[in-house]
């Protein structure tokens, strides 16, 4: 699968683990996938465990930020369902003018927690009534069962010319 150069890629999931494995399993280029969960493990011990939270998102934005106004793709490992998450990383790609995609990883049922539910199945419903567009994703697509294993490698290329 690819995407455009600079491309800002939201992954989501009921799951962290299985969201991590299918990050860490298909995208070429890791230098490129960010999140804070990896920003406060990076962290610990480093900074007061006080101001972990704060600084990992401050350091996420930056981060984020910089590798959009220079291009760069970036992925952006979700740590929750809900939009408001996702929504101030959407604005900083529009603003410089990057394309945005959502992969929804799905999961076994018992694995989805009760209060997960609800964001959950809103999301699968805008999802599959195309309607992520209003959140400011340019596609998005859901992936699950065997579909998650099939997909082997997501790249940040260009599109092959055509020789004709």
């Amino acid at each position: 699968m690819r995407y455009s150069p600079g491309s800002l890629v939201i992954v989501v999931s009921a799951s962290a683990a299985d969201r991590d494995r299918f990050v860490t399993r298909v995208f070429e280029e890791q230098g490129a996938v960010l999140g804070l969960d990896k920003l406060r493990t990076m962290l610990a011990g480093r900074v007061d465990e006080a101001a972990l939270d704060a600084t990992a998102q401050q350091l996420l934005e930056k981060t984020v930020t910089s590798r959009l106004d220079k291009g760069e793709a970036v992925v952006l490992v979700a740590s929750t369902l809900d939009p408001e998450e996702r929504e101030p990383y959407l604005r900083l790609a529009h603003k410089s003018r990057r394309p945005r995609h959502l992969i929804l990883i799905e999961t076994a049922k018992d694995k989805v927690e009760e209060e997960q539910l609800p964001v959950l199945n809103e999301l699968r419903r805008q999802l599959d009534a195309g309607e992520l567009g209003a959140e400011g994703f340019q596609t998005a697509m859901r992936l699950g069962g065997n579909t998650v294993t099939e997909l082997k490698r997501i790249v940040f290329r260009p599109a092959p010319k055509d020789d004709d």
